[in-house]
């Protein structure tokens, strides 16, 4: 009985099933079991563990598998990365390999003739098995191992001046290649950042995940292609190559798989070579909406009704990369409507928001937060949006715009909520002014939150506790145990921690007297504010992060 009749006879797949997938097999020549996988209309799970049964194979989860690297590095990596196999392990004149694909015999017969060991294949998820390919011999190791073995590219060293040269190694097809498949491991992993930095003997490429850098798995081979893949990067952001001196900025639009993503590129000369930091920007995966972004119930319900007044001036305020653009956009995709009309001044326009209308701030030809906000106000708008309140003139603008019966969201950078009233004050606003338009500030942070993969309760030692999180007895934590959807850290995911600070009677007066920020805080706390840190423990005892997490984000 075959494969395919043992999914009909279990009723893992229907005869309409089959008769799709025997159509995809006579237009593209797939297999007809792998057919049924790519239509999806049976897991590959589901596959192998039939397979495994009929062909007496056993499965291997690779997470739980210890692999000998030896054996795994002394095979060549374009046969690794080409058949997807992943040799296990090396005993009594036989090699254990995992595949995902057990008729493939030509790789087990190329295996046998390179290492004269019988081969013993095992059953794994063809994700599974790229992931430890990754792991052991790093992103783009495939292409590398393809650069090194041919004399087409030649390998300019990093103090060359030669831009013809540099030019034609840029363009060569085995650098984009090499390129596009760091673009492609960040964008998998969820990275917001790639780093690569430049050393005496060695070239660093680290992705930030969930706020925390990590480095990215590469070959040690990578840093002879230094000039080569920055050149690459800086002709796709229409940068200078030639210019090695000066920093440079630019912008790279990606398209991968229908997904739209924006890289924010930045080349800063170092003492090895150029530096390059990219933002990435993935539309589709940092659109939130309101009730995504953690706030607790009362604290929405507040920030809602802040948003929902007809004039005034509301704050998110916070490091940067503490998401607060995120914050607003989220506000604004709640309150868009056809009947009221959105205008924002931003630099720059991170993600496009339909129905409302977004203006790039360019201060090199004069046009400013300051300049475009009162040119915007001409327009009618009901609700403005400012990137961010940097000086006098754009804090005037701003309060000028909520007096006149606008509703003004924009972004400061204070530590909390209550130093937003006082850093408005240092920018010689008047008090009077910041009392009759500040409705509100929000502090806020990201915390990583425990994976859902491997997560486990766990009762902690009081003692290891800090002294502001009040634990009740018998009350469990969570943390992640690491897995490798995690890569290990037990985290996966972020949350905010919020800190909202509406204007009440008492704290207007303390404005008025120009009172400090703490002297704000306090009285703003006697009407019910929470800060972060206690918004954070909130999130501890409900098992959505950790206490390390809020103490490496908060203050005391």
């Amino acid at each position: 009985m075959s494969i395919v009749e043992v999914l009909l006879d279990k009723g893992l797949i229907t005869p309409e099933h089959l008769a799709r997938a025997m159509d995809l097999r006579r237009t593209d020549g797939v297999r007809l079991d792998l057919a049924l996988v790519k239509l999806g209309f049976v897991t590959e799970e589901v596959l192998l563990k039939v397979l495994s049964e009929q062909l007496a194979i056993p499965m291997v989860d690779l997470q739980n598998v210890t692999i000998d690297v030896e054996t795994l590095r002394s095979l060549p990596a374009k046969l690794v990365y080409r058949k997807h196999l992943v040799p296990i392990a090396r005993e009594n004149g036989s090699l254990t390999v995992a595949t995902s694909d057990p008729f493939d015999l030509y790789a087990f017969d190329e295996l046998r003739m390179l290492t004269g060991l019988e081969i013993r294949p095992v059953l794994a998820a063809r994700e599974e098995i790229d992931k430890v390919i990754k792991t052991h011999y790093g992103v783009g190791g495939e292409t590398i191992d393809e650069m090194l073995s041919t004399d087409d590219l030649e390998v300019v060293d990093q103090g060359a001046s030669e831009n013809e040269d540099l030019l034609e190694m840029a363009q060569e097809a085995s650098v984009i290649k090499l390129v596009n498949e760091i673009f492609l491991e960040a964008l998998n992993e969820g990275a917001s950042d790639i780093h690569i930095e430049p050393y005496e003997k060695d070239l660093s490429i680290r992705y930030r995940i969930d706020g925390v850098l990590h480095d990215a798995s590469v070959p040690r081979q990578i840093r002879n292609f230094q000039a080569a893949i920055i050149s690459r990067i800086k002709i796709m952001a229409h940068l200078n190559i030639a210019e090695k001196r000066l920093p440079q900025d630019g912008r790279i639009r990606l398209q991968v798989g229908g997904r739209q993503v924006d890289v924010r590129v930045s080349v800063i000369p170092m003492l090895f070579g150029e530096g390059i930091v990219m933002r990435l920007l993935d539309r589709s995966q940092v659109m939130f909406t309101l009730p995504q972004l953690g706030m607790a119930e009362d604290t929405f319900g507040i920030f809602h009704g802040q948003i929902a007044k007809p004039h005034g001036i509301l704050l998110v305020t916070g490091p940067t990369g503490s998401g607060k653009t995120t914050t607003l956009y989220a506000a604004l995709q709640e309150i868009v409507s056809p009947e009221i009309k959105v205008l924002t001044v931003e630099d720059p326009v991170e993600y496009h928001l339909d129905g409302i209308n977004q203006i790039q701030v360019a201060p090199k030809i004069g046009m400013t937060f300051a300049r475009g906000l009162r040119a915007i106000l001409r327009h009618d708008p009901d609700v403005v949006m400012i990137g961010e309140i940097r000086d006098l003139e754009t804090a005037e603008a701003a309060i000028q715009a909520a007096l006149t019966g606008h509703l003004v969201l924009s972004t400061l950078h204070t530590n909390d909520a209550a130093s937003a009233a006082t850093r408005l004050l240092d920018m010689d606003v008047e008090p009077y002014l910041v009392t009759s338009t500040l409705n509100a500030a929000m502090a806020q942070r990201l915390v990583r939150t425990v994976c859902a993969e491997c997560k486990e309760a766990y009762e902690p030692d009081p003692e290891t506790l800090p002294a502001d999180l009040a634990l009740p007895p018998g009350q469990k934590l969570y943390r992640g145990a690491g897995c490798r959807r995690c890569r290990g850290t037990g985290y996966r995911g972020r949350t905010g921690l919020f800190e909202l600070l509406s204007v009440t009677e008492p704290v207007r007066e303390k404005v008025m007297e120009r009172a400090p920020a703490g002297v704000i805080l306090q009285t703003a706390r006697r009407e019910g504010l929470r800060v972060l840190r206690e918004d954070g423990w909130v999130k501890v005892l409900a098992g959505v992060t950790t206490p390390e997490e809020v103490i490496r984000s908060t203050m005391a």
